[in-house]
C-alpha cells in the first residue's frame, strides 16, 4: 500500500506544479490582472527569448553524447509521421467538413512539446533531461510544422507555393530550431561560453516555464467547449491517448528504457501545442475548434498525463 501509495504522490508531484501554474493563469486572467496584451507580449517573449535561451543553455552546459542520439530522434520521426497517416486517414472517414478535418488531424498530432512537453521532462530528470528533450523538439518542430501545413491545405488544391512558402518560414525562421542548432553546434565544437553570458542568460531560462504555463493558463477558454463538442472529443481522445499509448508501446518494442522512454511518453502525452491555433486561422481553418482543442487537451492531459507516469514509474519502466 505504501509503495502505492508513494508512486501515486509522485506521479503528482510532477504534474502537480505545471496544473497549479496552468489554474494560476486562469484565477489571474479572470480577476484581470493579466489580460489578453500581457498574454500576446509574454509568449512572444518566451518564444523568441526565453525558451531559445533555456534550450540553448541547456545544450552547452549538458555532459549528454549527443551522438547516441541518433536512434531517439528516427524512431520519434518515424512514430510521429505513421501516427499522422493513421490520424488523417480516420479522420477524414469521420468528418466530411474540409475545414474541421485539417484542424481535427493538426490537433490529434500536434504535441506542445516545446511547453508542457519540456516541463514535464523537466520535472522528473532536469536539466539532462532538458538537453536531450532539446534534440527531439527540434526534429519534432520541424516535422509538426509540414504536416500541419498538409493537413490544413485543400485538398483539391494540394501543398501549393502558399503552403511551401508557410512550411519555408516556419523552418528557417523558428527561435526554437535556430537556438537547439546553435547550441549543438557550440557543444560539439566546445566553444566556449562566458560565465557572465551563461548567468545573464540563466536568468532569462529560468523564467520560461512558469511565465509560459501562466500565459497557456490565461489563454484557455473553457466556456468555448460548448461547441463542435463531437470533433474536440475525437481531437482529444487521439491526442491524449492513442499517441501516447502507441508511441510508448513502440518504444517498449524497440528496446527504450529510462530517460529515453519516458522522454517519448511526456512528448507524446503533452497537449495539443498552441501554435495550432495560428496555423488554423492563418490557413482558413476551423480556429475555433482549434481553440477547443488546445483547452480541452490541456486541462485533460494532468489527468492522463498522472496515470501514464504512474504506470511507467510503478513499473519501473522510467
Amino acid at each position: 500500500m505504501n509503495t502505492l501509495l508513494e508512486q501515486l504522490a509522485f506521479s503528482a508531484s510532477i504534474t502537480g506544479p505545471i496544473c497549479l501554474m496552468l489554474f494560476l493563469g486562469v484565477f489571474l486572467r479572470r480577476i484581470e490582472l493579466i489580460n489578453e496584451n500581457f498574454i500576446d507580449v509574454a509568449s512572444k517573449l518566451v518564444f523568441q527569448v526565453t525558451l531559445p535561451t533555456m534550450l540553448f543553455l541547456s545544450i552547452v552546459q549538458s555532459e549528454h553524447d549527443f551522438s547516441t542520439s541518433g536512434r531517439l530522434v528516427v524512431f520519434g520521426f518515424i512514430i510521429n509521421v505513421l501516427f499522422f497517416i493513421f490520424t488523417t486517414v480516420t479522420t477524414k472517414k469521420a468528418f466530411r467538413d474540409p475545414k474541421d478535418q485539417g484542424v481535427i488531424i493538426q490537433g490529434g498530432f500536434r504535441a506542445n512539446t516545446a511547453i508542457i512537453g519540456l516541463a514535464y521532462v523537466a520535472n522528473i530528470y532536469g536539466d539532462s533531461g532538458v538537453a536531450l528533450a532539446a534534440i527531439y523538439v527540434a526534429s519534432t518542430t520541424m516535422l509538426y510544422n509540414v504536416q500541419a501545413v498538409i493537413a490544413l491545405s485543400p485538398t483539391e488544391k494540394g501543398v501549393g507555393p502558399q503552403a511551401l512558402s508557410v512550411i519555408g518560414k516556419a523552418l528557417t525562421r523558428n527561435p526554437l530550431i535556430i537556438s537547439i542548432l546553435l547550441g549543438i553546434t557550440a557543444y560539439l565544437l566546445s566553444i566556449p561560453i562566458p560565465k557572465m553570458v551563461i548567468d545573464a542568460g540563466q536568468y532569462f531560462a529560468n523564467m520560461t516555464l512558469p511565465l509560459a504555463l501562466l500565459c497557456t493558463g490565461g489563454s484557455l477558454n473553457i466556456q468555448s467547449l460548448k461547441h463542435d463538442k463531437l470533433p474536440t472529443w475525437f481531437a482529444t481522445c487521439f491526442k491524449l491517448v492513442l499517441a501516447p499509448l502507441t508511441a510508448t508501446l513502440a518504444a517498449l518494442a524497440f528496446g527504450f528504457e529510462g530517460l529515453e522512454l519516458g522522454l517519448i511518453f511526456l512528448m507524446t502525452a503533452a497537449p495539443t501545442a498552441a501554435a495550432s491555433y495560428v496555423m488554423a486561422r492563418a490557413m482558413g481553418g476551423n480556429a475555433i475548434l482549434a481553440a477547443n482543442i488546445i483547452a480541452l487537451t490541456t486541462v485533460l492531459s494532468l489527468i492522463t498525463c498522472t496515470a501514464g507516469i504512474f504506470i511507467l514509474s510503478s513499473l519501473a519502466l522510467i
